[in-house]
């Protein structure tokens, strides 16, 4: 993409959490102005940053945040098992408001982060291949990430959009144990993943793509996102002599959603092991 066709300014909603966190250097180096949204005040605001305070599901805000702005990438919501009725408003409703936001204010590019819970019911073995896996999720979480894809594919087909769901494996600075591996998206690489959505390339149109860096222990099949231009560099493998040995395998290993799709994980209740991934 050309300097001259590359946006200047992106909305980033979830602007105090981990990962828009970690972006948040990438997009600063690039030269991009960032509008940071969340219902936190972001930490140490860079001199082309600034800070919206208000909530995903409020629809007057959002269309007031996202004016004048030319891409966002979605990272605001729950993004742990909660409550039926916190997980619709926040996460469902939260991403039709963003989207409308979006649509109203002529916003053409939107990066939607989705999950691989929205699948989690799926082997990693069904994951190699190069088609988009329907919806099998794990949890309440997983359920409202597919429908965060239902609503990416309806925004992008109604009006024109191209709109990136993006299912995430990973997140962090590093992989954080021996799963992390196979499922880590780096910072650089979701920062590669948010030039592949602001670009020309597949716009417009719906793209549901791992969120995966180059990982030597990978499950994903790459090929969607690079056919929008997402070519992840990184590879979890370069810190695997950092990571403790494997457990003996559980009853969920082998699915993509992890502990989330055992038997020990109850719906609506946020009980799974803080060493587990999300």
């Amino acid at each position: 993409m050309s300097a001259e066709s590359k946006p200047t300014t992106i909305a980033v909603t979830g602007g105090a959490g981990m990962m828009a966190t970690l972006l948040r250097p990438y997009l600063r180096n690039a030269g991009y102005a960032v509008r940071l949204i969340d219902i936190a005040e972001p930490a140490s605001l860079a001199p082309n940053e600034c800070a919206l305070i208000g909530s995903v599901d409020d629809s007057a805000f959002m269309t007031a945040a996202l004016a004048d702005v030319d891409g966002v990438v979605h990272l605001g919501g729950i993004h742990r098992e909660k409550p039926w009725g916190d997980i619709v408003r926040t996460n469902i409703t939260g991403t039709q408001v963003t989207l409308e936001a979006a649509r109203s204010n002529g916003v053409g590019r939107v990066l939607l982060a989705s999950s691989t819970h929205a699948v989690g019911f799926t082997s990693t073995a069904e994951a190699a291949g190069d088609r988009a896996l329907p919806p099998r999720p794990d949890t309440f979480y997983g359920v409202s990430k597919a429908a965060m894809e239902a609503l990416g594919g309806l925004y992008a087909d109604k009006f024109g959009m191209k709109v990136v769901s993006a299912r995430i494996g990973t997140g962090g600075e590093r992989p954080g144990n021996t799963r992390g591996l196979s499922s880590w998206l780096s910072p650089g690489d979701s920062f590669r993943l948010v030039e592949a959505t602001l670009s020309e390339k597949g716009a417009p149109g719906h793209h549901v793509v791992w969120a995966v860096s180059n990982n030597t222990r990978g499950w994903a099949d790459l090929s969607a996102g690079k056919r929008i231009g997402f070519e992840p560099l990184d590879d979890a493998e370069d810190y695997a002599d950092q990571i403790p040995a494997a457990s003996v395998p559980a009853d969920w290993d082998g699915l993509l959603g992890g502990f989330w799709a055992s038997s020990s994980h109850r719906l609506g209740v946020d009980n799974y092991p803080e060493l587990e991934p999300k």
